[in-house]
């Protein structure tokens, strides 16, 4: 990454899911997003946000509700920031 942007997604897996941990600390623990609050995050990081948003939902950072409009962090992830 360079000034928060990403300009080349790692081929390792290992690399990739860390990428993708450091994106989910920009989200906050408990909120429940709308997929357009989590495109806009996303997107500034990287243009292609529904890679990220796929990424993150494969690797377990993200999940959805069942009708597939709200966004959360997974319960896994320690660290992420809170409200203040």
């Amino acid at each position: 990454m360079k000034n928060n942007r990403i300009h080349t997604i790692p081929r390792k897996e290992i690399d990739k899911k860390a990428l993708m941990e450091l994106i989910a600390l920009e989200f906050e623990r408990e909120r429940i997003y709308s997929e357009k609050e989590i495109n806009l995050i996303l997107q500034s990081f990287y243009d292609d946000y529904a890679l990220l948003r796929r990424y993150m939902i494969d690797y377990a950072l993200l999940s959805r509700d069942k009708d597939g409009k709200g966004y959360q962090l997974t319960a896994r992830n320690k660290g992420i920031k809170e409200d203040v």
